[in-house]
C-alpha cells in the first residue's frame, strides 16, 4: 500500500482569532499552529494500514516555508516520507489548492493506491479539495468516513448515520476523507521527533493559477455574548433559586 495524506497548517483550534487591519487574513503574531483533528487522524489511519499491510504512506500539504514543522510532526509519528508544496504563505482557494495536490500526486515516483484527507481544514472549512482532487484524477470518493478496512485491492468505509452507518466499498485507487474520532491519534515520541529531525523533505514550488474566485474580506463570527440576571440578595433570593431550579426539572 502506498498511501497519501494531505494535511493543511491552521492555527490553533480554541484559540483566539485576530484579523489583520485590512481584514484579509488572520494575525498570526501571538497564535500557534497545528493541523486540523481530522488530518491527524487520517495520518494516524495512513500509519495503522501500512503496519499492517505494509508498504509506504506520504504527508503532503501546501503552505509557507513554517509549515515544514507540521512535516516533521507527522513524521514524528511514524509518517515515511513527506513533500511540501511551499507558497508565499498567502490562502490559495480550493480550485488552486487541488491543481497543485493532482500535479504533485501525478508526478510521484510511484502510484498511490489511497489518498486520504481531513473532511475539512480548521479554518477555512470549504469541503472541496478532497473532491476536486478525486474528480481531476478519476477516481472514486467517499467523504465523512469514520471506520476504513482494506480487503483485496479495495477500501471498506463506514460512515455514521442516524440509526446506524452505510458501507462503501470502492476499488483501490481511490481517495477518502475522515472524521476526528474514525481512530485515537498517537503522540510522537522524543526518538520519533529526533528521528524526524534528520529525514528529508522534498520540496516544490507549484505555480498558482489564475484565481478565479476573489476574497473581499474575512468576518468573525458574533459571539454568543453572556447574560446575568441577579435573583436577589442573602436569604431573600432563596424562592427566585428554588424556581429557576424547577424550571430546570431539578427540584
Amino acid at each position: 500500500m502506498n498511501i497519501l495524506v494531505s494535511v493543511k497548517r491552521v492555527p490553533l483550534t480554541g484559540g483566539k482569532i485576530v484579523l489583520t487591519d485590512d481584514e484579509r487574513a488572520i494575525s498570526t503574531r501571538h497564535l500557534g499552529f497545528t493541523i486540523s483533528p481530522h488530518e491527524e487522524c487520517a495520518a494516524e489511519e495512513a500509519i495503522r494500514i501500512t503496519e499492517q499491510h505494509g508498504g509506504s504512506s506520504t504527508v503532503l500539504t501546501l503552505g509557507p516555508p513554517e509549515a515544514e514543522e507540521q512535516l516533521r510532526d507527522m513524521m514524528a509519528i511514524g509518517i515515511d516520507r513527506a513533500v511540501h508544496l511551499v507558497t508565499d504563505g498567502e490562502e490559495w482557494d480550493p480550485q488552486a489548492t487541488a491543481a497543485a495536490i493532482v500535479d504533485a500526486v501525478r508526478a510521484a515516483p510511484e502510484p498511490y493506491d489511497l489518498l486520504l484527507f481531513g473532511n475539512e481544514s480548521a479554518d477555512a472549512g470549504n469541503y472541496q479539495v478532497p473532491i476536486r482532487v478525486a474528480y481531476a484524477l478519476g477516481l472514486p470518493s467517499v467523504t465523512g468516513v469514520k471506520g476504513i478496512s482494506i480487503t483485496e485491492g479495495h477500501v471498506r468505509c463506514e460512515q455514521e448515520v442516524a440509526g446506524g452507518r452505510d458501507v462503501y466499498e470502492l476499488p483501490l485507487p481511490a481517495v477518502v476523507t475522515v472524521k476526528e474520532g474514525l481512530n485515537l491519534p498517537r503522540y510522537p515520541s522524543v526518538p520519533g521527533r529526533l528521528r524526524a529531525k534528520r529525514k528529508p523533505v522534498e520540496t516544490i514550488a507549484p505555480g498558482r493559477p489564475e484565481p478565479r474566485l476573489e476574497m473581499l474580506r474575512l468576518k468573525l463570527p458574533p459571539g454568543s455574548g453572556k447574560q446575568v440576571e441577579v435573583l436577589g440578595q442573602g436569604p431573600e433570593a432563596a424562592p427566585a433559586v428554588v424556581e429557576v431550579l424547577r424550571g430546570l426539572g431539578l427540584v
